[in-house]
């Protein structure tokens, strides 16, 4: 039996796999960001903790024997957030995460300081990673900054709570901005250009080896077995990854979750931040990917749900689906899902959200199919950033629950999509899988891709107007960026 934990921003996940691949059982524990200025985002990592015990009260409670058997724990986390932790291991502040918008400052200084940083580390400086991070926290927090002592990602405080090691795993920390990518390794001059040295980082792993062993007293409170090997994990991309046993050249998937993603796995390192893509590690040895990330998927039709009083995001997405006909579609206002700023492929933390062309015709059926239709054109601008997938992308995320929103995102992608069995387990999945890894399972039969539960072939019929739906969408972000530079 295997055991993975995800640590969401929304919530924490432990999902239990046993030797044959099947989920045993599923226990979620609540989590909410703190947002106590504009663009920040925070979390305490002590709630992180309180998540932890909560799920595995659950799991010794509906699925005691199983967890008897455990033999290895796999973490996955939301990326990018740094834990600053002092010389005694204590925490020195809420940990700024993914979606913290406050170091854009932070950004354009360190890509003046290392003028070869998207080469080392794959990736233009954004507020997101976490190297601008600590860079503003040296800034605006010295004291905080000087007895720091180590800082580590949230999964892999996590870990340390578990085993006592300070151990990072190759897919999370490519994206700090710390690792040189290409060669999997802490990049010195990426340290020294934030004050740090490699002394404030965990040594590095490989997501599938071993990294510790869990403490016998959480092992014993827990109702795990003395001796539990505690795997490398991954970030929450590349566990997923895991989970729907994208490992290889091409393969990839399509996240519909509170941020969009595009993931393309590649057998080598393959930057291009010149639209900034993500050239990260995958979790597993000898294996990168690429990815586009939009800061507003799901969580785009959840702001139209509240603000335009749909009554919730499937309401929204009814409402979206009653523009079926495409003389209609054509005369929906365009919508740019910037709302939280952008990553792929503008790298503009001060984007914002528009809806233009509104006109007295336009109802709420109308706005609703342009916010879901925005979602679609913004990931139809990453996919284009990318190397091109060798076959059908995988769907996840909560915004697959629509199966009418799915196939309008194919026929935008133009490329088929498939939702599989399982696929809600998502990171949680990948990291119990890379737990299987880490006690000697084998790659062939633990990365298997779940069962295909339904196919989306792009209708080709409707290609053309998409198309010309997205040459306006395109055009619009350059005609309205001044104003978004001005505020």
């Amino acid at each position: 039996m295997y055991l993975g934990l995800d640590l969401g921003t929304s919530e924490l996940k432990a999902l239990l796999l046993d030797g044959g691949g099947r989920i045993v059982g599923v226990a979620r524990a609540p989590l909410v960001a703190s947002r106590p200025r504009p663009l920040w985002s925070e979390q305490d990592p002590a709630a992180w903790w309180v998540a932890v015990e909560d799920a595995m009260a659950q799991l010794r409670a509906a699925h005691p024997a199983a967890l008897a058997a455990v033999r290895a724990i796999g973490l996955s986390g939301q990326m990018h957030g740094a834990v600053l932790l002092d010389a005694a291991g204590a925490v020195l502040r809420p940990a700024i995460l993914w979606n913290d918008g406050r170091s854009a400052a932070e950004c354009d200084a360190l890509a003046q300081a290392v003028p070869r940083l998207a080469e080392i580390a794959g990736n233009l400086a954004m507020p997101g990673f976490t190297a601008p991070k600590l860079l503003w926290v040296r800034r605006h927090e010295p004291d905080a900054f000087a007895r720091t002592a180590r800082v580590l990602l949230p999964k892999d405080w996590l870990r340390l709570m578990l085993c006592g090691e300070a151990v990072a795993e190759m897919s999370d920390a490519a994206g700090t901005l710390w690792l040189d990518v290409g060669r999997r390794d802490w990049s010195d001059e990426l340290l020294a250009a934030t004050g740090l040295t490699r002394g404030h980082m965990p040594r590095l792993v490989e997501g599938s080896a071993v990294s510790g062993m869990l403490s016998p007293a959480l092992a014993a409170r827990w109702g795990l077995p003395a001796s539990v090997k505690i795997a490398g994990g991954a970030g929450d991309n590349a566990a997923s990854a895991v989970g729907m046993g994208v490992v290889a050249p091409g393969q990839g998937f399509v996240s519909l979750g509170t941020s969009g993603v595009i993931f393309i796995a590649t057998d080598r390192f393959l930057p291009h931040p010149a639209r900034a893509v993500h050239a990260f590690c995958h979790a597993l040895p000898g294996r990168w990917h690429q990815m586009s990330v939009m800061l507003s998927a799901a969580s785009a039709v959840t702001w139209a749900a509240r603000a335009f009083g749909f009554g919730g995001s499937e309401a929204a997405l009814l409402e979206a689906a009653a523009r079926p006909d495409a003389p209609a579609r054509s005369r929906a206002p365009l919508f740019l899902p910037y709302l939280s700023g952008e990553r792929s492929p503008h790298n503009h933390a001060g984007a914002q959200g528009v809806l233009f062309g509104l006109t007295q015709a336009h109802g709420p059926d109308d706005i609703a199919y342009a916010v879901a239709e925005g979602v679609c054109l913004g990931l139809r601008d990453g996919l284009d950033t990318l190397v091109a997938p060798s076959g059908a992308l995988a769907l996840v995320g909560g915004g697959a629950r629509s199966v009418w929103w799915a196939q309008l995102l194919a026929d935008i992608l133009e490329v088929p999509l498939t939702l599989a069995e399982g696929g809600e387990a998502g990171a949680a999945l990948g990291a119990a899988r890379l737990a299987w890894l880490a006690d000697g399972g084998d790659e062939a039969a633990v990365c298997t891709a779940p069962a295909v539960r339904q196919h989306f072939e792009p209708d080709l019929a409707a290609a053309e107007a998409h198309r010309a739906r997205h040459r306006r969408f395109r055009q619009l972000y350059p005609a309205v960026k001044a104003q978004f530079d001005d505020i």
